[in-house]
Protein backbone atom coordinates (compact mmCIF):
# COMPACT_ATOMS: atom_id res chain seq x y z
CA UNK A 1 0.00 0.00 0.00
CA UNK A 2 3.06 2.45 0.83
CA UNK A 3 3.24 2.11 -3.22
CA UNK A 4 -0.06 3.54 -4.18
CA UNK A 5 0.06 5.98 -1.21
CA UNK A 6 2.89 7.55 -2.39
CA UNK A 7 1.87 7.94 -5.96
CA UNK A 8 -1.67 9.38 -4.34
CA UNK A 9 0.63 11.32 -2.65
CA UNK A 10 2.65 13.22 -5.05
CA UNK A 11 -0.35 13.33 -7.45
CA UNK A 12 -2.19 15.54 -4.89
CA UNK A 13 1.11 17.20 -3.94
CA UNK A 14 2.02 18.06 -7.97
CA UNK A 15 0.27 21.16 -7.83
CA UNK A 16 2.36 22.36 -4.94
CA UNK A 17 5.24 21.18 -7.69
CA UNK A 18 3.77 22.45 -10.12
CA UNK A 19 4.46 26.02 -8.18
CA UNK A 20 7.79 25.99 -6.75
CA UNK A 21 8.88 24.02 -9.61
CA UNK A 22 7.13 25.32 -12.87
CA UNK A 23 9.60 27.76 -13.38
CA UNK A 24 12.22 25.40 -13.99
CA UNK A 25 9.86 22.61 -16.11
CA UNK A 26 9.19 25.38 -18.25
CA UNK A 27 13.36 26.11 -18.97
CA UNK A 28 14.06 22.77 -19.37
CA UNK A 29 15.96 22.35 -23.01
CA UNK A 30 13.95 19.72 -24.37
CA UNK A 31 14.14 18.82 -28.21
CA UNK A 32 11.72 20.55 -30.38
CA UNK A 33 11.84 19.04 -33.60
CA UNK A 34 10.62 15.81 -32.90
CA UNK A 35 7.24 15.23 -30.48
CA UNK A 36 8.76 11.73 -29.63
CA UNK A 37 12.31 12.82 -28.34
CA UNK A 38 10.72 15.82 -26.44
CA UNK A 39 8.53 13.75 -24.49
CA UNK A 40 11.32 10.92 -23.86
CA UNK A 41 13.28 14.25 -22.46
CA UNK A 42 10.02 15.14 -20.32
CA UNK A 43 9.88 11.67 -18.56
CA UNK A 44 13.88 11.27 -18.46
CA UNK A 45 13.59 14.50 -16.43
CA UNK A 46 10.89 13.18 -13.75
CA UNK A 47 12.39 10.11 -13.70
CA UNK A 48 15.68 11.72 -12.33
CA UNK A 49 14.00 13.19 -9.63
CA UNK A 50 12.07 9.93 -8.37
CA UNK A 51 15.52 8.17 -8.79
CA UNK A 52 16.95 11.27 -6.30
CA UNK A 53 13.62 10.94 -3.88
CA UNK A 54 14.51 7.02 -3.93
CA UNK A 55 17.86 7.74 -2.06
CA UNK A 56 16.46 10.76 0.20
CA UNK A 57 14.10 7.55 0.98
CA UNK A 58 16.64 5.56 1.50
CA UNK A 59 18.92 7.86 4.13
CA UNK A 60 16.09 8.84 5.83
CA UNK A 61 14.53 5.53 6.39
CA UNK A 62 17.03 4.44 8.04
CA UNK A 63 16.77 7.34 10.62
CA UNK A 64 12.74 5.62 10.59
CA UNK A 65 14.13 2.73 11.94
CA UNK A 66 16.27 4.20 14.58
CA UNK A 67 12.99 6.00 15.81
CA UNK A 68 10.93 2.97 15.45
CA UNK A 69 13.14 1.66 17.86
CA UNK A 70 13.42 4.05 19.99
CA UNK A 71 9.34 4.27 20.39
CA UNK A 72 9.45 8.20 19.01
CA UNK A 73 8.43 7.26 15.69
CA UNK A 74 4.50 8.48 15.83
CA UNK A 75 5.49 11.22 18.75
CA UNK A 76 7.81 12.40 15.31
CA UNK A 77 4.63 12.40 12.58
CA UNK A 78 2.35 14.36 15.56
CA UNK A 79 5.23 17.46 15.52
CA UNK A 80 5.68 17.47 11.92
CA UNK A 81 2.21 17.65 11.60
CA UNK A 82 1.63 20.87 14.46
CA UNK A 83 4.94 22.55 12.80
CA UNK A 84 3.54 22.44 9.55
CA UNK A 85 -0.03 23.96 10.41
CA UNK A 86 1.78 26.45 12.47
CA UNK A 87 4.26 27.71 9.03
CA UNK A 88 1.37 28.47 7.87
CA UNK A 89 -1.33 29.91 10.58
CA UNK A 90 1.26 31.96 12.17
CA UNK A 91 4.47 32.61 9.56
CA UNK A 92 7.03 33.83 10.75
CA UNK A 93 7.36 32.11 14.46
CA UNK A 94 9.41 28.81 13.80
CA UNK A 95 12.28 29.98 12.25
CA UNK A 96 16.06 27.76 11.45
CA UNK A 97 19.22 28.60 13.11
CA UNK A 98 21.21 31.13 11.33
CA UNK A 99 23.75 28.68 10.88
CA UNK A 100 21.58 26.28 9.03
CA UNK A 101 20.31 29.08 6.72
CA UNK A 102 23.58 29.70 5.73
CA UNK A 103 24.22 25.89 4.86
CA UNK A 104 20.88 25.26 3.42
CA UNK A 105 21.65 28.41 1.01
CA UNK A 106 25.46 27.94 -0.03
CA UNK A 107 23.75 24.12 -0.89
CA UNK A 108 21.14 25.66 -2.98
CA UNK A 109 23.07 28.23 -4.61
CA UNK A 110 25.48 25.15 -5.85
CA UNK A 111 22.95 22.87 -6.85
CA UNK A 112 21.13 26.13 -8.78
CA UNK A 113 24.56 27.09 -10.61
CA UNK A 114 24.71 22.93 -11.77
CA UNK A 115 21.13 23.37 -13.09
CA UNK A 116 21.75 26.63 -15.01
CA UNK A 117 25.01 25.13 -16.37
CA UNK A 118 22.90 21.77 -17.24
CA UNK A 119 19.94 23.65 -18.97
CA UNK A 120 22.58 25.41 -21.93
CA UNK A 121 23.68 21.82 -22.78
CA UNK A 122 20.78 20.30 -25.40
CA UNK A 123 21.29 16.20 -24.55
CA UNK A 124 18.83 14.01 -23.67
CA UNK A 125 20.84 12.55 -21.56
CA UNK A 126 21.18 15.68 -19.74
CA UNK A 127 17.58 16.31 -18.87
CA UNK A 128 17.97 13.17 -16.64
CA UNK A 129 20.97 15.05 -14.94
CA UNK A 130 18.82 18.10 -14.44
CA UNK A 131 15.88 15.97 -12.79
CA UNK A 132 18.11 14.13 -10.42
CA UNK A 133 20.17 17.64 -9.23
CA UNK A 134 16.17 19.07 -9.32
CA UNK A 135 15.38 16.14 -6.49
CA UNK A 136 17.91 17.56 -4.21
CA UNK A 137 16.62 21.68 -4.37
CA UNK A 138 14.90 22.68 -1.35
CA UNK A 139 11.20 21.85 -1.15
CA UNK A 140 8.57 21.86 1.50
CA UNK A 141 6.88 18.80 -0.35
CA UNK A 142 9.90 16.77 -0.48
CA UNK A 143 10.39 17.77 3.35
CA UNK A 144 6.77 16.56 4.07
CA UNK A 145 6.90 12.84 1.85
CA UNK A 146 10.74 12.49 3.48
CA UNK A 147 8.66 12.68 7.48
CA UNK A 148 5.90 10.42 6.04
CA UNK A 149 9.25 8.17 4.68
CA UNK A 150 10.54 8.40 8.34
CA UNK A 151 7.31 6.93 9.59
CA UNK A 152 7.32 4.00 7.67
CA UNK A 153 7.53 0.15 9.21
CA UNK A 154 10.60 -0.76 6.84
CA UNK A 155 13.19 0.51 4.92
CA UNK A 156 11.97 -0.62 1.54
CA UNK A 157 8.81 0.98 2.13
CA UNK A 158 10.33 4.19 2.74
CA UNK A 159 12.12 3.86 -0.32
CA UNK A 160 9.54 3.12 -2.66
CA UNK A 161 7.04 5.90 -0.76
CA UNK A 162 9.59 8.31 -2.29
CA UNK A 163 10.45 6.69 -5.43
CA UNK A 164 6.04 6.23 -6.56
CA UNK A 165 5.85 10.06 -4.68
CA UNK A 166 8.39 11.15 -7.32
CA UNK A 167 6.41 9.28 -9.61
CA UNK A 168 3.10 10.85 -8.95
CA UNK A 169 4.41 14.27 -9.66
CA UNK A 170 5.04 12.86 -13.14
CA UNK A 171 1.87 13.61 -14.86
CA UNK A 172 1.50 17.19 -14.53
CA UNK A 173 4.94 18.06 -14.10
CA UNK A 174 5.54 16.58 -17.33
CA UNK A 175 2.64 18.49 -18.79
CA UNK A 176 4.14 21.33 -17.26
CA UNK A 177 7.09 20.71 -19.07
CA UNK A 178 6.04 19.67 -22.57
CA UNK A 179 3.69 21.82 -22.70
CA UNK A 180 5.67 24.99 -21.65
CA UNK A 181 5.31 26.96 -24.71
CA UNK A 182 1.55 27.57 -24.17
CA UNK A 183 1.43 27.77 -20.01
CA UNK A 184 1.28 31.05 -18.99
CA UNK A 185 3.63 32.02 -16.04
CA UNK A 186 0.31 33.95 -14.22
CA UNK A 187 -0.95 30.41 -14.54
CA UNK A 188 1.79 29.10 -11.83
CA UNK A 189 0.84 31.87 -9.97
CA UNK A 190 -2.40 31.36 -9.03
CA UNK A 191 -1.59 27.67 -8.43
CA UNK A 192 1.23 29.06 -5.38
CA UNK A 193 -2.04 30.59 -3.67
CA UNK A 194 -3.18 27.38 -3.37
CA UNK A 195 -0.17 25.60 -1.32
CA UNK A 196 -1.07 27.07 2.16
CA UNK A 197 -4.49 24.88 2.55
CA UNK A 198 -2.54 22.11 1.20
CA UNK A 199 -0.12 21.85 3.87
CA UNK A 200 -2.89 22.77 6.67
CA UNK A 201 -4.66 19.50 4.83
CA UNK A 202 -0.87 17.78 5.16
CA UNK A 203 -0.48 19.04 8.73
CA UNK A 204 -3.84 17.40 9.84
CA UNK A 205 -2.82 13.85 8.35
CA UNK A 206 0.09 13.76 9.95
CA UNK A 207 -1.38 14.44 13.49
CA UNK A 208 -4.21 11.85 12.53
CA UNK A 209 -1.25 9.40 11.79
CA UNK A 210 0.63 10.15 14.81
CA UNK A 211 -1.98 9.26 17.41
CA UNK A 212 -2.26 5.64 16.10
CA UNK A 213 -6.02 5.31 15.99
CA UNK A 214 -5.82 2.54 13.79
CA UNK A 215 -7.77 4.02 10.61
CA UNK A 216 -6.02 2.31 7.53
CA UNK A 217 -4.24 4.90 5.43
CA UNK A 218 -5.48 7.46 7.77
CA UNK A 219 -3.76 6.49 11.50
CA UNK A 220 -3.16 3.08 11.45
CA UNK A 221 -1.33 1.57 14.16
CA UNK A 222 2.43 1.54 14.97
CA UNK A 223 4.01 -1.53 15.13
CA UNK A 224 6.65 -2.13 17.67
CA UNK A 225 7.33 -6.01 16.91
CA UNK A 226 10.83 -5.66 15.68
CA UNK A 227 13.85 -4.50 15.80
CA UNK A 228 15.04 -5.50 12.27
CA UNK A 229 15.84 -3.54 9.58
CA UNK A 230 13.76 -4.83 6.79
CA UNK A 231 15.29 -4.22 3.73
CA UNK A 232 12.91 -6.40 1.36
CA UNK A 233 9.52 -8.43 1.66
Amino acid sequence: MHIIEGFIFGFLGSLHCVGMCGPLALALPLPTKSAGKKAMGAVLYNIGRAFTYGILGLIFGLLGVGLKISGIQQWVSIACGVIMILSVVLPGVIKLPKSSNKVSTSVYSALKKKIGNSLNRKKLSNLLVIGVLNGFLPCGLVYVAITRAVTSNTLSDSVLFMVFFGLGTLPLMFAIAYFANIIKSRFLHQLRKAIPVFIIILGLLFILRGLNLGIKFISPEFKENSTEVKCCH
